[in-house]
């Protein structure tokens, strides 16, 4: 069964050998940043969301107001920010402490 065997790492941490695939995984889950809103609920790309307040964006002119609905958010590894799209802001990023999830 050539080509089957898999690549043995060390993983300091733990001090065991692991499949290097299973290193790598452990080490990308590590770097996961939980993303909450702002009333504890966890937050993934693609979910809606909701505004808890009136927010006013800088440079659209624009107000969003509480209850607004955003589709489908994107984490940017920031723990408190999400980038979101709505009609007529370009590059609109919120701060997950004024969104519930929908």
């Amino acid at each position: 069964m050539a080509g089957d065997e898999e690549d043995y790492v060390y993983d300091e941490d733990s001090g065991e050998w692991l499949p290097a695939s299973e290193l790598a995984a452990k080490r990308a889950a590590e770097g996961a940043v939980e993303v909450r809103d702002a009333v504890g609920n966890l937050l993934a790309d693609g979910d809606q969301v909701t505004l808890i307040k009136d927010l006013e964006v800088k440079g659209a002119g624009q107000t969003l107001k509480q209850g607004t609905l955003i589709k489908s958010i994107r984490l940017t590894g920031d723990p408190q920010e999400i980038d979101c799209r709505y009609p007529g802001i370009k590059g609109l990023v919120l701060r997950a402490e004024f969104v519930r999830k929908r």
